[in-house]
Formats: C-alpha cells, structure tokens, sequence
C-alpha cells in the first residue's frame, strides 16, 4: 500500500485526462498548424483547451499562452514585463518566500542592473498589501508575489494587493505566481488587476511538460521563442496538442469539483494536523486553519534529519517532501522555512 502525499510536488494524471490525450496522440495526431483536415481536427483541441481555462478565469482565451509549465511561464511574465517596461524603471518588487523559478530570474535581472526590492514574510509567511506599498517607487514597474506558498501553504492577500496597485499605482504590473493556487481557488485576474498569471498542468492532475500563462490586455507582451508564429507569434513552436488538451480537461474538472474538492481536502488536513500535534516534537509551521491553503502541511520534527525521517517513510510506503522539490538540487537555497525565522536546526 502506498500512501503518497507530494502532490505539491506532482500530482497522479487524472484517468480521463490520460484517455484524452491517448486519442489525440493516436487518432487525432495532426499538427495543429496545418491547413488539411488532420490540422483542423488538433487545432479544435487547442481553441477547446483555451476556452475550457478562460472559463475558469472569467477572461477570454485570447489572453492564455500555453508553455511547458510554470517555470518557463514564471520567467517568460517577470523577463518580458521588466524588458518591455525598462525605458519606464528598473526596480521589481518580489518576496523572500518564492518558487526558484522567480528567484533566479529576480537574481538574473539584478545581474542586468535592475533593482529589486526582496519583502520579507511575517512568522506565518504572509506578505502584506502595506509592505508592497511601502516598496512601491517612482521606477517601480513589476510587483510579484505569489498566491500559495509551496511549502507551507500560507496564502497571499493577492486580492488586496491588486487593489492596492490599481489605488496607488495603476502602471505597476503585477504577475501572480498561481502554481500551488489554481485549481483550488477561484482567481479571477481582470477584478483582481492581475496581468501575468502563471500555472502548471501537473499540478492539478494534468500532464507535465505544460502550463500556460495568462496576459492582460494591457501588457504590452515580448515574444518568448521566435519561429513559425504559432501564438500570435509569441510563442512559437509546434503546438502540444496533447498536453493542451489534457491541461484544458484538467481545469476544467478542478473547477467542476472545486467545492467539494476544498472540503475534503480541509477535513484531511485537520486530522492530519491534530494527529502530528500529538507527536513529541513535532511543529507544525505556519498557519494550518481555513486561512492556509487546503492542500499543504508543513511540519519540522525536532531532533531528525529531514532526509533520514524521508527515507524512513519511504520505506513503510508514505511518500513526503523535505522542501521544494525545485529547489533540492541548489542546497544553498534559502527555505521558505528559514525566511520565517526558523533555525536550521
């Protein structure tokens, strides 16, 4: 018996996502670019997919890019807004606590001589509104924090801090790191003055190897990879049909199931949590009630190697994690834990 709990890592592929995207790689095969009735046929699977994720959004699916997932999605919005803008400032604002994938661009970029305000998280690992505010400059031109932290579930006032952007500082873009959140809350990035939004398919019970990234209509987008002009020309390449399709089918049923997803997933959290309390020495971080996302613990054990403790579990058939699974092969990555004033220890 296995009892896998990385789901924040990957998810199992939902069964009739996995049929889907069978008959489109052994019938429906076409390149979705080309004219005759084969290209035709994969291209229905591309508007479908597209318009299966817009519904989700309340956008229109003229604003949805597919890539190969959230990383490529994470630099594509922080690279093309702080290259675009540049002529406007050269200063981002981003948080301590983000995925890798936000991290290193930040990093990249302050290579290139942009300024970056890095937000510290409270003991919970929220980022407040007023700390965004605060940072806000005359050169500002991105602010980027994401929705879910994805390794300790604390959840992002995005809301608020969208509306504060449009308040004090309408030009600001905003990109809104949704990999752990999309799927498990309604986003809707026109009220919320969202204009990159960024989301894997893997982790929500679709393929790997595919995402998208959201745009506003106001973004004034650089193209990503040149070629054939597939995306509007921003992104080109040969379509994934496939995991398209299967990504398209994915949302759709997280959306259809949202509700009762969330309550089984909170009950599974709770009495997880009561019976981790029990355990001598054990610490759950950060918030753990309705106000922390439904689908992450995390929970330090005082005198174990996490890594002895992983492989432990892994021998009785429990599957866990000890950090980021993006983050394991750059040891001297600062943790999500150790940015909310934890020890190493």
């Amino acid at each position: 018996m296995e009892i896998y709990l990385d789901n924040s890592a990957t998810t199992r592929i939902d069964p009739e996502v996995l049929a889907l995207m069978k008959t489109v790689m052994d019938e429906d095969y076409g390149n979705a670019a080309s004219l005759h009735r084969k290209g035709v046929e994969a291209e229905k699977y591309v508007r479908r997919a597209k318009q299966e994720i817009a519904e989700t959004l309340k956008c229109s699916p003229s604003n949805i890019y597919f890539t190969s997932g959230g990383t490529e999605s994470n630099n594509w919005a922080i690279r093309a807004a702080a290259e675009a803008y540049r002529r406007s400032g050269m200063h981002l604002i981003t948080s301590s606590i983000e995925h890798p994938s936000v991290k290193n661009t930040m990093r990249y970029l302050e290579d290139q001589g942009y300024d970056v305000t890095w937000l510290p998280a409270d003991s919970d690992g929220i980022i407040s509104a007023e700390s965004v505010k605060a940072a806000l400059r005359d050169d500002t031109v991105l602010v980027s924090v994401m929705q879910v932290n994805n390794e300790i579930g604390a959840v992002e006032p995005i809301a608020e801090i969208g509306e504060m952007l449009r308040r004090e500082k309408p030009e600001v873009l905003f990109h809104v790191d949704a990999i752990q959140s999309y799927g498990k809350y309604r986003i809707a990035p026109k009220r919320m003055n969202i204009d990159f939004l960024s989301v894997s398919g893997h982790k929500l019970h679709g393929p790997k190897g595919i995402g998208f990234l959201y745009v506003s209509d106001r973004v004034k987008l650089r193209p990503l990879i040149f070629g054939g002009g597939q995306q509007k020309g921003m992104r080109s390449g040969t379509e994934n049909v496939p995991g398209e399709a299967g990504l398209g089918l994915a949302a759709e049923k997280m959306y259809r199931n949202l509700d009762v997803n969330a309550e089984k997933l909170y009950s599974l959290k709770t009495r997880l949590c009561r019976g981790l309390q029990q355990i001598e020495g054990a610490k759950i971080n950060g918030k753990f009630d309705r106000s922390s996302a439904p689908h992450i613990i995390s929970c330090s054990f005082s005198g174990v190697r996490s890594e002895v403790l992983l492989h432990a579990l892994e021998d009785r058939g429990i599957y866990v994690s000890s950090g980021s699974a993006c983050a394991s092969s750059h040891p001297s990555e600062i943790s999500t834990l150790l940015s909310i004033g934890l020890s190493k220890e």
